[in-house]
């Protein structure tokens, strides 16, 4: 083992020891949250140890009155540490902020069209990620990711998706790739997932994902990741072939476990 190696095992060694999650704590976690314990149990001590190296890593604030407590800090953690359990924290570097707030958010939007004319309107958020961060998140709908509901709606791994997506420096469905030829499959299997998705939508048919998925692939990625992670079997049942390429991307396949 190298010296730098060394290094970074004990570094690692200290911070789970510093920022150990209570027993009682981790546990209340898992039951709230039921989709992050329907797994091998290799991997929940795994996914308990990045969430604690998580919490060291990022800081987190509270806004709108809402009083922040560790049984928050670590909800969001923990859900926002399963996409990268088997890729590692490195691609969540970009960012430290975490911004809570009680509810949804109403913000002022600003845009100019093609004859320069300023628009002004406003939108209303659940959650946001933006370049450099920080990250922010409505406490009310990360709660509702604790729901298990058959959509599988999870605002946290929803935003920290789009953290993924940027790492290139810009959102548009494709997050970091090993080559050209794994972005044009990547891509090929979104286009195809998702102009299916619009025709459905248009349609009026009832669909898995969320219709607010049609709104490019920027959006079809982080709504078709919510419940790769959360509604697996649902994913993998109305869109295989996008289940089989988030299985081979993410390195887990949560349908084999998911009751």
């Amino acid at each position: 083992m190298g010296l730098l190696d060394w290094w970074r095992q004990r570094r690692r060694a200290q911070v789970l020891q510093r920022r150990a999650i209570p027993d009682d704590l981790w546990l209340d976690t898992l039951r709230s949250y039921p989709f992050l314990r329907h797994r091998p149990l290799e991997d929940l001590l795994a996914l308990r140890a990045l969430t604690a190296l998580f919490l060291d890593r990022k800081e987190f604030s509270a806004a709108g009155g809402l009083q922040l407590t560790d049984a928050m800090a670590v909800a969001i953690a923990a859900q926002a540490c399963v996409p990268v359990l088997h890729l590692g924290l490195d691609w969540y570097d970009g960012f430290v902020g975490i911004v809570l707030h009680p509810a949804e958010v109403c913000v002022e939007r600003q845009w100019t069209d093609e004859h320069g004319v300023v628009h002004q309107h406003q939108e209303i958020l659940a959650g946001e990620a933006m370049p450099g961060g920080p990250l922010m998140l409505s406490w009310q709908d990360v709660t509702l990711g604790g729901a298990g509901g058959p959509d599988g709606y999870n605002v946290v791994i929803h935003e920290f998706m789009h953290v993924v997506d940027m790492l290139d420096g810009q959102a548009d469905g494709l997050p970091p790739q090993p080559d050209a030829a794994a972005a044009r499959h990547w891509i090929g299997v979104l286009e195809t997932a998702h102009a299916g998705l619009c025709e459905a939508v248009e349609r009026n048919e009832p669909t898995f994902l969320d219709p607010y998925a049609t709104h490019g692939l920027e959006e079809f990625f982080p709504v078709a990741a919510e419940t790769f992670f959360t509604a697996p079997r649902g994913l993998k049942q109305a869109h295989p072939e996008v289940y089989a390429l988030f299985a081979g991307y993410f390195r887990q396949d949560p349908a084999r476990h998911m009751r």
